[in-house]
């Protein structure tokens, strides 16, 4: 009877640890999914003549509000405290992630949702850029994992050129109505080149963005509060330019259905959802496994856009797609070796020393 009892436990142990491998997996899916529909819908949205300035005042206004009920009920207690150059800093947050959104949904409204998907994917080797050119982090050319990361920067670029660039013949769409072709060689092309510009600026400040939240989770390590403060001030900055740019009052409406319905879905399920699933991974796989899922986007980006939307798969979507994709495996192979190398480090240097220094290491690989 015992060995029976024994032998359940072995099996409930084993489920449980299969659940615990299953379940990043699965946020990371369902992440990845709440990303490219909140790209597909906005793009519908704003195909409606819904301006981008009042899309994303909106979004983060709801998002905002929603952020505030979760800060009020989980930080009841021990909630950090704020001081005015914090406050300078979630401003300057905000803005960089206002006009990022700004740019990357007018890139959105010009090319399409899987251009969009694949430029997300400059952003670890543009990081690594801005890093190196702000001098916090150092370029050795003897160390292959810089040269990893610094080649598939610049890979990266280059497919997002080629995608950018190059639209050449439609490879695969549901829905191709006889003139397309001929208001591709008129005006599609020209567009296609502004969206992709836009997108490569939204990508840009993404990078700038991901910097300064790293400085300021340093100094106020309250994510969601930081997220909250981002959205409160993404949502006046837009606000305040929609109020300047956009002098017609139909444009704040929500007529038709599809814009509530956008803005509906974007805060709770494409900001708060995402960013939270995406955090959760964060914590419990690190940004290597979390990176890793940035190209199932793509495909179910493509996937999504031509059976339920009519776009098309264009040769020169997917050959850029495809460089970009080997660039971001290459930078994220740099970063992998060097978490490895970093993880060596500090172990062999926490054996070489007493036993009560591996507690205070633990306390710091946690951290």
């Amino acid at each position: 009877e015992r060995e029976r009892e024994r032998e359940r436990e072995r099996e409930r142990e084993r489920e449980r640890e299969m659940e615990s491998q299953a379940a990043p997996f699965i946020g990371m899916l369902m992440a990845e999914c709440a990303q490219v529909g909140l790209i597909i819908i906005s793009k519908q949205a704003l195909a409606t003549g819904m301006p981008n300035f009042v899309f994303v005042c909106y979004s983060n206004a709801l998002a905002s509000f929603i952020l505030l009920c979760l800060c009020l009920f989980l930080y009841r207690t021990g909630r950090p405290p704020l001081n005015f150059s914090l406050l300078c800093w979630f401003f300057l947050l905000g803005l960089t992630g206002c006009l990022s959104q700004l740019f990357g949904y007018a890139g959105i409204n010009y090319s399409s949702p899987t251009l969009a998907t694949a430029m997300l994917n400059l952003v670890p080797g543009l990081t690594f850029l801005l890093a190196v050119i702000l001098r916090m982090e150092k370029l050795d050319w003897r160390n292959l994992t810089c040269l990893a990361k610094l080649v598939g920067t610049i890979v990266s670029i280059g497919g997002a050129f080629v995608a950018t660039l190059y639209q050449g013949p439609p490879l695969l769409s549901l829905f191709m109505p006889a003139d397309t072709h001929l208001l591709n060689v008129l005006g599609g092309q020209s567009k296609w080149v502004l969206g992709g510009f836009f997108l490569a600026v939204d990508c840009a400040l993404t990078s700038s963005w991901v910097i300064i939240q790293a400085v300021i989770l340093k100094k106020y390590p309250a994510e969601l509060i930081v997220v909250f403060f981002y959205c409160f001030f993404v949502a006046i900055q837009s606000g305040v330019v929609s109020l300047f740019v956009e002098r017609d009052p139909s444009a704040w409406s929500l007529e038709p259905k599809l814009r509530l319905y956008s803005i509906l879905y974007s805060a709770p399920i494409g900001s708060v959802l995402q960013v939270g699933l995406a955090s959760w991974c964060l914590r419990r796989k690190g940004p290597v496994f979390v990176c890793m899922f940035k190209p199932l986007g793509i495909a179910i980006t493509v996937i999504a856009g031509v059976l339920f939307f009519g776009d098309t798969l264009y040769l020169g979507s997917l050959l850029g797609i495809t460089v970009i994709v080997l660039g971001f495996y290459s930078v994220m192979w740099g970063k992998a070796k060097e978490n490895q190398m970093s993880h060596a480090s500090q172990s062999s240097s926490f054996h070489s020393t007493t036993e009560k220094v591996p507690l205070l290491g633990s306390k710091v690989e946690e951290a």
